[in-house]
């Protein structure tokens, strides 16, 4: 692959851990991450990285997701694409271009994600975001970040919009109720004999439920996606951390999961997924590193737009193997065809 000399000077995180060569302190004149230094709105960048073969591979490696097409072709043309949840956790940490990163013990809550187009192997790609509101329920301090990832043609990639507990005791908040009454409960409950299915088309039907797909988080793939590589320390990478906050040992960032439901989807939608799908999904009971989970589906409606195209809607969940406890619960929907 050739590699420009724009792209050469890119590093691959939102921030280059090769200056802890010189800097002492690589998050000095940064703000503590506290509700009460919050500026709203607070603008995030405009910042450009490179999807390079090792940033593939690192979130392959984080999630388990060694599909062909992020490691050799793509089905958008043949060329290598990235997984669609790769810029997920890039958009929630832009924050922490102004916020102390390693300071930070919060609680994401809830993640939207619309998937526009495919990332591309060597493309530059431009994320810019903003704290656009914050609010103060039953005692915590929540705020709202809306982000966007663009191609190097300015073409939409993925957008963000996420709530988050910017400082807390998860401990002691995890598993507690959502703070927002969901439109319609996601329960995890199935119908009777349900028809278990891999792919999701245009014969789908409502109540069809996608086959369970089983993952184990451990402590080495949180540490990873949560930024070890950049030296950043928190409760998903550091056990101290950890039992600071009230937890026995590390848990799995709440985007790591919501990339876990994105491998699912993109399985059952195929390219679809990547031009148009999207998810709502509410953290709602944190899970341990090496806590097996299984992921699963269930068709709620399938209708057509005004263009003929099928649109299928999901309620989906994450559930802990450990107390048969749902982590994730959520909504899902594509519309069929590139």
């Amino acid at each position: 692959m050739t590699v420009h000399a724009d792209k050469a000077a890119l590093w691959r995180d939102l921030t280059d851990p090769r200056r802890a060569l010189t800097v002492d302190d690589l998050e000095a004149g940064l703000k503590e991450p506290a509700f009460e230094n919050l500026d709203i709105p607070e603008e995030f960048g405009p910042v450009s990285i490179v999807i390079d073969d090792h940033k593939i591979k690192r979130f392959a490696f984080t999630q388990d997701d060694y599909n062909p097409w992020y490691l050799s072709a793509g089905p958008f043309g043949g060329g290598r694409i990235g997984h669609p949840c790769l810029l997920g956790n890039d958009l929630v940490q832009l924050f922490t271009l102004k916020y102390r990163g390693s300071k930070t013990v919060g609680f994401h809550t809830e993640e939207q994600m619309w998937f526009d187009n495919p990332v591309r192997l060597g493309e530059k790609v431009t994320m810019k975001g903003a704290y656009v509101e914050s609010y103060v329920r039953r005692g915590q301090g929540y705020v709202i970040m809306e982000a966007q990832a663009t191609g190097e043609d300015g073409r939409s990639l993925v957008r963000h919009r996420g709530v988050e507990i910017l400082r807390t005791v998860p401990g002691a908040i995890g598993g507690r109720a959502s703070s927002e009454a969901p439109a319609r409960a996601v329960t995890g409950e199935l119908p009777d004999n349900p028809r278990y299915i891999d792919r999701i088309d245009a014969g789908s039907k409502v109540g069809d439920v996608i086959a369970p797909m089983e993952k184990i988080i451990t402590a080495e793939q949180a540490a990873v996606f949560s930024r070890i590589g950049e030296y950043v320390t928190n409760i998903h990478s550091d056990i101290r951390i950890a039992r600071n906050g009230d937890l026995p040992v590390p848990i799995v960032q709440g985007q790591q999961q919501a990339g876990l439901v994105g491998e699912m989807l993109a399985g059952a939608f195929g390219p679809s997924w990547f031009t148009g799908g999207w998810f709502q999904l509410k953290f709602i009971a944190p899970l341990q590193v090496f806590d097996p989970i299984a992921l699963a589906g269930k068709i709620t409606a399938v209708s057509k737009d005004a263009d003929g195209r099928t649109r299928v809607e999901l309620e989906v969940w994450v559930r802990r193997a450990s107390d048969n406890r749902m982590t994730v619960v959520g909504w899902a929907s594509c519309t069929l065809g590139l």
